[in-house]
């Protein structure tokens, strides 16, 4: 007997209902699965407005196998990605299929079509739905579960992907290691994180809960110029950073933040983000009616930190400044509580950062990877 297999728009509520049952029904039964907080998901996924998507549009896909959802996919054209590389690169995110491999080159064909359509000669992913928020599928480290905001996938993904003729074009890393550790720290960072303090006479201090948009407008600044030689790097804007900062004022702890300073001129910026994963799960990434408060009240007694980013101005960058800006850090993270701490991610071509991390000591803990592949074939 045939299998009736058919992908298909999403246009209706119960389209968009069924596109994120899917992502539940799949995961019932992996233990490190946390679900995503469901009304960001909804947002980034392009079912309710967000920032980002005022310089970009997208399409949702679903597909199914004898009438039941199996597959979903959102097919993204990101305009200010292609503006700036001169591409036509359409990207894909959200990504989720069961073990089937005519199933998802249903799904991911319908995609790759649509965004054929709309002109795009490549397409590139996973993003969620860019690089400045979740992106890659994990391919290395599916024995422990993410930290917030990193993704987690199906082991079987990657063959599905490859298969459809997907090919990898950059890796991402996750570093994780215990506290204790900075009771071993190579002599030789401290040395670069004294003398670039010396040298230029650096002050560090947390993001001020006072003046909180002022200090995000400064840290959205240092971000958005001390990444632009990196690899796939697209500005975020004003709107977006602003979105963002909303999201996570209340679980931002300002010191776990850093901003550098030389003669009162910020220069570099650290931003250190609590795990909120393990609570994420317990209110099952619903945030009514009571899911702010374990949020809100819980992060006292969370033990992980995530390290999202330390940026610094390009004229500074090689000077040992972004250890300066994260050595603010260490003694809040002890004062804190916190016993393991995530650098995620570091880019595969970041040999500065990754040097760094490794010669203090610090081993990768997950693999995350982004594909690339040409529509022509479609």
């Amino acid at each position: 007997m045939s299998e009736s297999i058919q992908s298909r728009v999403v246009e209706t509520r119960r389209d968009q209902k069924a596109f994120l049952q899917l992502e539940r029904d799949l995961y019932r039964d992996d233990p490190h699965w946390v679900p995503p907080i469901w009304q960001v998901r909804k947002e980034l996924c392009g079912f309710k407005p967000h920032p980002f998507y005022q310089d970009a549009q997208c399409k949702a896909f679903i597909v199914e196998l004898d009438g039941r959802v199996v597959g979903r996919v959102v097919a993204i054209i990101n305009h200010g990605h292609n503006r700036l590389y001169k591409e036509k690169r359409g990207f894909f995110g959200f990504y989720e299929c069961e073990n089937h491999l005519k199933a998802s080159n249903t799904l991911l064909s319908a995609a790759g079509q649509w965004l054929a359509a709309q002109g795009m000669t490549d397409v590139r992913g996973p993003v969620h739905p860019s690089l400045n928020y979740e992106a890659g599928l994990l391919v290395d480290g599916f024995d422990s579960p993410p930290t917030f905001m990193i993704p987690h996938n199906l082991p079987y993904y990657e063959q599905l992907l490859t298969n459809f003729g997907f090919e990898k074009t950059q890796d991402l890393y996750s570093y994780r290691a215990s506290v204790d550790l900075l009771d071993s720290l190579d002599p030789k960072l401290q040395f670069v994180i004294d003398e670039a303090t010396k040298r230029f006479g650096v002050t560090c201090r947390p993001i001020s809960k006072a003046n909180f948009k002022k200090d995000v407008r400064v840290f959205l600044e240092i971000y958005n110029q001390s990444l632009q030689q990196t690899w796939g790097y697209v500005p975020m804007s004003v709107a977006e950073i602003d979105h963002q900062a909303k999201g996570l004022q209340f679980l931002i702890v300002p010191n776990l933040t850093s901003i550098a300073e030389i003669d009162g001129r910020p220069v570099g910026a650290g931003f250190g983000l609590l795990d909120f994963n393990p609570i994420i799960k317990k209110i099952n990434g619903s945030l009514f009616p009571f899911g702010w408060f374990h949020l809100l009240t819980g992060k006292k007694k969370l033990d992980c930190v995530r390290i999202i980013s330390t940026n610094v101005l390009p004229e500074y960058q090689k000077w040992g400044l972004g250890l300066v800006t994260l050595s603010r850090l260490t003694p809040e993270v002890l004062k804190h509580g916190i016993k393991v701490g995530e650098f995620s991610w570091v880019l595969e071509s970041n040999s500065l950062s990754r040097g760094t991390i490794e010669r203090g000591g610090v081993g990768r803990s997950k693999v995350h990877r982004l594909y690339d592949r040409t529509l022509s074939d479609l």
